[in-house]
């Protein structure tokens, strides 16, 4: 149901809305690493190459539906919190419209440029064919990623991040099961894989927005709403353009960092292929705390109590400490154990490469997450250039010295090093701009207009 995030004690507030989005994360993350799983031991180590070297392609559509999902979430958390409900329902249906236009497109570009973008990044003959094979597969199943995002970005606006947890928390485990069935019973290799993972992303959509919709019926407005609005179209894509920005540049100096891993070969492919998802796993899940905190910036600057910002922020640190502490532990030492679960009959190669991987990243775990708070507030608080800002920066760096250290050191060490680096600059920057936000003096709901702080995106 609505959750109110503009009462009661921030910290409490906060963590009971954060944790099921913590647990959605981890089962999302799971129809990844199922995938991943059941190529590497079900298939072989080729087949965990080819999904893993497709992953990193399939990364720049999942920007588009983050920067979907934030770009909704965030306006109707302010609308929400204003308690202009009649334009927090325009504004849902306009960006699910909205969205629904820019999926149809992107399905066409990716079927049409799947191949070149494979072989842009170099990917090796051997493993080509799957790797198209399951991208193929995936960008056909764009409208449920696409519509699922804001759906679960509606739900998170609203106070309801145990809704979407409950859907993820189904969907995944019977993904792994399908996946599984798939793959073995029905011989369908990495194909199997992908289907599996549209069939159950397509049934957690469709459920997901059903009961959207049953919900705002029961939603009682001050007037009537619309279909589409432009004025709050423009208003979403003030907060969606750049983090899709942010995503897809991401995404694209990921796709650039694979070819030069790819360069290493398959066994370092493979290593990789596994270590990253268990990485992604711990940074996918604290941006999605990060975007749990937008919403609660976006509801309180809605209502116009900037003050509990700053408590939200302390609030949000605390929580993401704490799950670093057992995730760190666990990667460091257990990562040749996590990286071998990954795959059948690894070689010593692929091992060492994700265990690698896994040991120089982890420990800045506490660093990266302390960014992603920050980045929270930034974003709900309509702040898109100081956050774009910082975002770039990580991976500008990541992307060159991933280049000039792998060239230098003659190993693809180098290109590990390169993760660290760009997080800790990065991190500097948005602990700077947080510092400097306008809630940074405020002690009452009057200090500062809400107004104008959503009107504020500049550096």
């Amino acid at each position: 149901m609505e959750k109110d995030l503009t009462v009661g004690a921030p910290q409490t507030v906060l963590w009971r809305f954060c944790l099921p989005l913590f647990g959605s994360i981890v089962f999302q993350q799971l129809y990844n690493i199922a995938d991943s799983l059941v190529a590497g031991k079900f298939v072989g180590e080729n087949a965990l190459a080819a999904v893993g070297n497709s992953y990193e392609i399939t990364l720049i559509f999942i920007a588009f539906a983050f920067g979907c999902n934030i770009g909704c979430s965030v306006v109707v958390s302010q609308l929400f919190g204003a308690k202009k409900l009649a334009d927090m329902k325009t504004s849902i249906h306009t960006a699910l419209i909205a969205c629904a236009v820019l999926c149809a497109v992107l399905m066409a570009a990716g079927l049409l440029t799947g191949g070149l973008l494979l072989e842009a990044i170099h990917t090796p003959q051997e493993v080509m064919e799957d790797s198209l094979l399951y991208l193929n597969i995936y960008v056909y199943g764009l409208p449920f990623v696409f519509l699922y995002n804001v759906a679960t970005g509606i739900f998170s606006a609203l106070g309801d991040s145990k809704t979407p947890f409950l859907f993820l928390a189904c969907s995944s485990t019977s993904n792994i099961a399908v996946d599984i069935l798939f793959v073995t019973v029905f011989d369908m290799g990495v194909a199997g894989v992908a289907w599996a993972t549209f069939l159950c992303q397509g049934i957690s959509c469709l459920l997901a927005l059903t009961v959207v919709f049953l919900r705002l019926r029961r939603i009682a407005a001050e007037g009537p709403s619309r279909m589409f609005s432009l004025p709050l179209l423009k208003k979403i894509a003030t907060v969606a353009v750049p983090s899709i920005l942010q995503q897809s540049f991401i995404s694209v100096g990921n796709i650039l960092i694979q070819g030069v891993i790819n360069g290493f070969g398959t066994g370092v492919m493979a290593g990789y292929s596994a270590s990253v998802k268990l990485n992604n796993l711990v940074v996918t899940s604290f941006t999605t705390l990060g975007n749990g905190i937008s919403n609660y910036t976006a509801q309180n600057i809605g209502a116009g109590k900037p003050h509990r910002i700053k408590a939200g922020f302390r609030a949000g640190l605390k929580l993401v400490w704490v799950l670093c502490i057992p995730l760190v532990l666990l990667y460091l030492t257990a990562g040749s154990s996590l990286v071998r679960f990954f795959i059948d009959t690894p070689t010593k190669t692929a091992v060492q490469t994700g265990t690698l991987f896994l040991r120089i990243l982890s420990p800045f775990y506490f660093v990266v997450s302390a960014k992603l708070v920050a980045d929270g507030v930034l974003r709900g608080a309509s702040l898109m250039g100081r956050f774009m800002a910082s975002t770039f920066t990580d991976l500008i760096l990541r992307v060159i010295l991933a280049y000039g250290l792998s060239a230098l050191l003659q190993s693809s060490i180098g290109i590990w090093l390169a993760w660290p680096i760009g997080w800790t600059v990065s991190t500097m920057l948005s602990l700077l701009f947080y510092c400097r936000g306008p809630w940074s003096d405020a002690r009452d709901a009057d200090d500062i207009p809400a107004a104008g702080m959503q009107q504020t995106h500049d550096i």
